[in-house]
């Protein structure tokens, strides 16, 4: 055979599950020029040559890459070199690991870092008495893993110049003591209290982070991603200048949508701003032609916009319905600029309030400029009014789950349900209706609130419980087919990304592509979880082997 009709890399000895509705399912793939030429069976293998690379499937899962359609990799990786507690749960723990941390950093003027799960205090928030007595000579600023709270000690509150006479400012709250003292813990926005007072994070350490998490994503056979906030938030500096060091000197790896943090204190001032800064960083491997816009808040500190309010501990309804950060006149008119400027709008949209107001808001911008591809998405969408399901697929707005978060754990069954009452905790991450309705799903991780791990989203999409959980199955009817999850964590986080080219396992596209350790299709979908990613290829180049592959 002539060197001109031979493939850079072929891939053979299958199965291979390409996500494309043309030709699901075939056994051999080849790669030139980064891009797939061939799919099919025995066949392809004639365009094997001297200088082609051979993978040997050996019967394991060649898929297209995962995209995590939300995520934070720069502070991820900035928090994995920081005070870590993401791999620990109790107060004692915490306090090991806090103690630990002080002492081998005494040079730090401040202690940071974060990942503590809110089930781990009662009601949800620590005191700043424990990290006092872990570190009473500098201050504190521990994030939770949810990234919507920070856990301080006294000596921070008292820097920030915060006592009893401090408001909660209009989209936040302090927890406080008795008599009104700061007791430690700042929800929503006032987390900035302390934060504006953190030193920021420096460029080399930003980068690291980056470069670090890259490598872990990349090991889960992640190939691209958008990441969700890209802009100066609480005690988050703006990554963008990592991703644009990274691109500019060729390390940036994954193909990356940045989404733009969207001030809700600026308003539409801000929008000349973030058109220069699109034009800028749209280089390489990284486009931010995405802005970000959070609605609500988290429903576990009862700042998720609900349209009706919380219930107390006994059962009875409160005067709070959450927290809606841009009133829906705001929202509609900010959408619609946004769309006519061409940008997409990537909501954090988390109770039935936030998500019609949403909803609404792109309704607003298609009657003010029309049906356009900029592809607009909803994020976490816990809880969804049932009158609002099928305006996912009418107004094209795509649906952006966490997967992991749809299963029974301390977080959910301690601090959201018994507040939601069993009509809106029957209603929780709607995978199942949504799929029915025929909405667009993508998927996400939010690492670091959760793991970055697709193999374990998909087991909890398709089983409604976590890996190992030994909990019963949550609200099992919202299950959806293995079939069904991996393509919203493929070609549907292909689509709001814009990636077209990226997805599915067709001839033209991106070899971005994964391998597994086994077909998830031949075996119980109990064992979704025990799968591995084996290899992780973008535009054909390798980019993780595991050592035992």
């Amino acid at each position: 055979m002539h060197a001109a009709t031979t493939a850079d890399l072929v891939f053979t000895g299958g199965p291979v599950h390409t996500v494309d509705p043309v030709r699901p399912y075939a056994t051999s793939v080849a790669v030139s020029g980064g891009r797939i030429t061939a799919v099919g069976h025995d066949e392809v293998r004639d365009l094997i040559g001297p200088a082609t690379e051979v993978v040997d499937l050996r019967g394991r899962l060649l898929v297209p890459g995962f995209q995590d359609a939300h995520v934070h990799p720069v502070g991820a990786g900035v928090e994995m070199g920081q005070c870590d507690l993401s791999g620990a749960t109790g107060p004692d723990a915490y306090a090991a690991l806090i103690r630990a941390y002080a002492d081998a950093h005494p040079d730090r003027p401040w202690i940071t870092g974060g990942g503590w799960s809110m089930e781990s205090f009662p009601a949800g928030t620590p005191d700043r008495h424990l990290l006092d007595t872990l570190v009473p000579d500098r201050p504190v600023y521990l994030v939770n893993r949810d990234h919507h709270g920070a856990w301080t000690n006294t000596r921070a509150l008292e820097l920030a110049g915060l006592d009893r006479r401090t408001p909660d400012p209009a989209d936040g709250r302090i927890e406080r003591e008795a008599d009104g003292t700061p007791g430690g813990m700042l929800q929503e926005g006032a987390m900035r209290l302390v934060a504006d007072h953190v030193p920021p994070v420096t460029p080399d350490e930003q980068l690291a982070g980056l470069l670090r998490a890259q490598a872990v994503l990349h090991g889960y056979g992640i190939t691209a991603w958008q990441d969700a906030l890209l802009g100066e938030h609480a005690s988050t500096s703006d990554a963008t200048p990592a991703y644009r060091r990274a691109a500019t000197e060729g390390l940036l790896t994954a193909r990356v949508r940045g989404a733009l943090w969207w001030d809700r204190a600026k308003g539409l001032a801000q929008l000349p701003e973030l058109l220069h800064k699109r034009e800028e960083s749209t280089l390489g491997g990284l486009n931010t032609h995405t802005i970000k816009i959070m609605q609500d808040g988290i429903a576990e500190n009862g700042t998720a916009a609900m349209l009706a309010p919380y219930l107390d501990a006994c059962g009875c309804a409160t005067g709070n319905s959450g927290l809606s950060f841009l009133e829906p006149a705001e929202l509609a008119e900010t959408v619609s600029a946004l769309d006519a400027a061409g940008f997409q709008v990537h909501f954090h949209a988390l109770g039935d309030r936030a998500v019609r107001e949403a909803l609404d808001a792109v309704e607003a911008a298609i009657a003010a400029n029309g049906r356009r591809d900029n592809r607009h998405h909803l994020a976490h969408l816990q809880v969804i009014d049932p009158a609002d399901v099928p305006r996912f697929r009418a107004l094209g707005a795509t649906a952006n789950i966490q997967a992991l978060w749809a299963a029974h754990e301390p977080q959910l069954d301690e601090l959201t349900i018994p507040f939601l009452g069993p009509g809106r905790a029957a209603r929780q991450y709607p995978f199942a209706d949504l799929v029915h309705s025929g909405a667009t799903l993508a998927a996400g991780s939010d690492w670091p609130v959760s793991s970055p791990d697709p193999i374990a989203a998909l087991h909890t999409a398709v089983n409604r419980h976590q890996p190992g959980s030994g909990r019963p199955v949550f609200l099992p009817g919202q299950r959806i087919p293995l079939t069904a999850a991996l393509t919203a964590y493929t070609a549907g986080s292909a689509h709001v990304n814009h990636l077209d080219d990226t997805g599915t396992i067709a001839p033209g596209k991106l070899a971005d592509l994964a391998v597994l350790d086994r077909d998830l299709f031949a075996r119980p979908a109990e064992e979704i979880a025990r799968t591995r990613v084996l290899q992780t290829f973008v535009g054909g180049h390798r980019v993780h082997h595991a050592f035992d592959a």
